[in-house]
């Protein structure tokens, strides 16, 4: 675990170049928090602790300002800068090296019990206040504009922004 803190905090050191330490990293970046809070509340979701996984998810985004399901799965490296405002939905599903401004919606766009939140692959930026909807899927290495809506697949290294989302490169 201090592993995957060290291996966040250096990466969060790299791209945020407002960053003036990794101590201050580690003791003040929220969406930092917010995903190590996550690792533990989703191990206690995957073996059967559900009501004990979403009060503490609760308490990490009255502290963070970052709601993140406990069923949502989150790869290494993800990092969510500044924070305030981003939900992540429960079938959610995050790659390694995402990159996320605050205000990021990860929803759902039905009520059924079926995948019904994004995908998004390694390597993808969501800029501040996008809002992917569905189950789509945002593509390695792609970037989502601020302000966009997102409720279609977003291919590998596109770049797609406005409402609807459409893809400008």
């Amino acid at each position: 675990m201090f592993g995957r803190i060290r291996e966040d905090a250096r990466t969060m050191c790299e791209r945020d170049p407002a960053a003036t330490g990794c101590l201050e990293v580690v003791l003040a970046y929220p969406g930092l928090h917010a995903v190590w809070a996550h690792l533990g509340i989703h191990w206690l979701w995957n073996r059967g602790f559900r009501l004990l996984a979403r009060l503490l998810s609760h308490v990490v985004r009255t502290l963070t300002g970052v709601e993140i399901h406990p069923g949502a799965t989150v790869g290494r490296r993800v990092t969510i800068d500044h924070g305030m405002g981003v939900v992540i939905g429960e079938t959610a599903e995050i790659g390694d090296d995402v990159h996320m401004y605050h205000g990021v919606t990860l929803g759902g766009d039905t009520n059924e019990p079926v995948k019904r939140h994004p995908t998004v692959e390694s390597g993808a930026q969501l800029g501040a206040n996008a809002t992917l909807l569905g189950d789509i899927t945002i593509g390695e290495d792609a970037a989502v504009g601020a302000g966009s809506v997102v409720t279609q697949d977003v291919e590998p290294g596109a770049t797609v922004v406005g409402v609807p989302a459409e893809r400008v490169n």
